[in-house]
């Protein structure tokens, strides 16, 4: 057993006794998760990928009607942009040994972490990420929810499931990308209180080392930040998503994409803002070399 499978497995057990101590008694397994478990043994690096898998939707809960597609589907002979294609990530190497290595170190810390001691004492988990660590997409909200927290991944809860929705209208899924959080524990609540809160900017600025490492790591080519609290946090701007959304940012020498948050979609169901974050996707998918098709760029316009 090598050295990277022991510190993950460390991590894992750690992780779960932390949980089993706070109460919790179930966590949601991905299908694909379970499968894996009844093959042999697997490098390390591939036992580091089926971690991160995310979890496409919260269970026994139904997806929202948003109006994005479920799977992007080509055209038959319809023009598409004349930049490269990406290569399907399926047939994509694994991640490097050392670069699978540092990112189990770099999540086992996160695991262990009680820089905040009100947010370490209330929390259920350490939603750390999910995805492709060699992702060229990152997506990066604010915190966990309720649902984050209890299952421990990033983005599982209805607005999870429309983000999800708008990833693979894109022609990628979420195991093509990577998600995380500039916080990766729930904002505390006071007791008896339901909710999200708003992280703190102390909150975010301890936190945010561990989301540097991880964009420094997976150098992905573009970062979709979701929000305005994720836009403030990673570029220190409160002047208003509405104003900063669909206009490219530089963020540790990434292209930053701002957008809205996907919990503002399901609030607002008016087609005309689901047009602007279809838009910013474009723009998106154009950066990073995407093929669009004549389909998807005519999502949310009037016949």
């Amino acid at each position: 057993m090598s050295d990277d499978y022991r510190q993950l497995l460390d991590a894992a057990i750690q992780h779960l006794e932390g949980l089993k101590s706070r109460g919790v008694r179930h966590i949601a397994v991905a299908p694909e998760t379970l499968r894996a478990l009844a093959l042999p043994p697997r490098p390390a690096q591939a036992n580091l990928r089926a971690q991160i898998q995310p979890i496409a939707g919260a269970p026994g809960t139904r997806p929202e009607r948003t109006g994005f597609p479920k799977r992007a589907e080509p055209v038959p002979g319809a023009p598409r942009s004349s930049s490269p294609a990406i290569a399907p990530r399926p047939q994509a190497p694994g991640p490097r040994p050392e670069k699978a290595a540092a990112f189990a170190t770099l999540c086992q810390r996160a695991l262990a972490c009680v820089k905040c001691p009100n947010l370490a004492s209330s929390r259920k988990s350490v939603v750390f990420g999910a995805g492709n660590i060699d992702a060229q997409l990152m997506f990066v909200g604010e915190a966990p929810g309720a649902d984050e927290d209890l299952q421990g991944e990033p983005f599982v809860g209805a607005a999870g499931q429309l983000l999800t929705r708008i990833i693979t209208a894109t022609g990628l899924s979420r195991g093509d990308v990577y998600i995380a959080n500039i916080l990766k524990c729930r904002p505390d609540m006071p007791a008896g209180s339901s909710g999200n809160r708003k992280p703190k900017p102390e909150e975010m600025q301890t936190c945010i080392p561990y989301l540097h490492e991880q964009i420094d790591l997976i150098r992905p080519k573009a970062i979709v930040a979701l929000g305005a609290t994720a836009v403030e946090g990673l570029l220190g701007k409160t002047v208003g998503i509405t104003k900063l959304r669909g206009q490219w940012q530089t963020y540790r020498g990434t292209p930053l994409m701002p957008t809205f948050h996907p919990s503002y979609l399901l609030r607002n169901q008016a087609m005309s803002e689901k047009r602007k974050v279809w838009e910013d996707m474009l723009a998106v998918m154009e950066k990073i070399g995407m093929p669009i098709s004549e389909k998807q760029r005519n999502f949310f316009l009037k016949g």
